[in-house]
């Protein structure tokens, strides 16, 4: 299967005689990059926010997932887990910000779709994913996991792959923490970049591998 980011929090997973899926189209006023030309059977949202649930600009799209429950569409098995998301002050109260991790399974090949988590999540919620090959992770703060929060997620997770997402580039118009940190908070120089991620059962890492991807232009 292959896996390609179109950035911020929207990717786009593709495999031969399976569904297409489009994860957190956004809004590209609110989010930046350019604007969105995607076509897709399935778009999931993870939380109700100009830069996640933009799900009209996804041409062909006959299913939209934005909550948590268990999916089997166009051969893909898709199980949505309700975080509480951490809490956002709006006019100074705290209110719980509704969350949905996604886990997508192609064959056996398992892909989550943290979405906008903001805390580390409980046991239950980590055995609910159960295992997971590749991890699309936000890292840069803001809305999300930040750094130190994303690596200790990633400890309990334990995935193959580790794609980040959710930080600041220089298309990004949110205000978010640079790639950086997370590179350092999880120990390492220069991680591997490439413009997709092509994913086989063979070619999975056994030591958990950070891969960045460069976004792409719709």
């Amino acid at each position: 299967m292959e896996i390609t980011w179109y950035g911020h929090s929207c990717f786009r997973l593709t495999e031969r005689s399976y569904a297409t899926v489009v994860t957190d189209p956004f809004d590209n006023k609110i989010a930046g990059y350019g604007a969105l030309k995607l076509k897709a059977d399935i778009v999931t949202v993870s939380h109700d926010a100009p830069g996640h649930n933009n799900a009209e600009v996804v041409k062909g799209t006959s299913h939209v997932i934005d909550g948590a429950g268990e999916f089997e569409i166009g051969g893909v098995f898709i199980t949505g887990v309700a975080t509480d998301g951490g809490s956002v002050k709006k006019k100074g109260k705290d209110t719980s910000s509704r969350n949905t991790v996604y886990v997508f399974d192609y064959d056996g090949i398992t892909v989550a779709h943290l979405g906008d988590l903001k805390q580390v999540p409980t046991q239950s919620e980590i055995e609910m994913l159960g295992t997971i090959n590749v991890a699309m992770v936000p890292v840069g703060g803001g809305g999300g996991l930040n750094a130190a929060k994303a690596a200790e997620v990633i400890s309990l997770i334990e995935p193959n792959i580790v794609v980040p997402m959710h930080y600041a580039t220089p298309a990004a118009k949110v205000s978010l923490d640079s790639l950086n940190k997370f590179i350092k908070e999880m120990g390492l120089s220069k991680p591997e970049s490439q413009s997709s991620l092509k994913v086989t059962r063979s070619g999975l890492p056994e030591e958990t591998k950070v891969i960045v991807l460069e976004y792409q232009k719709s």
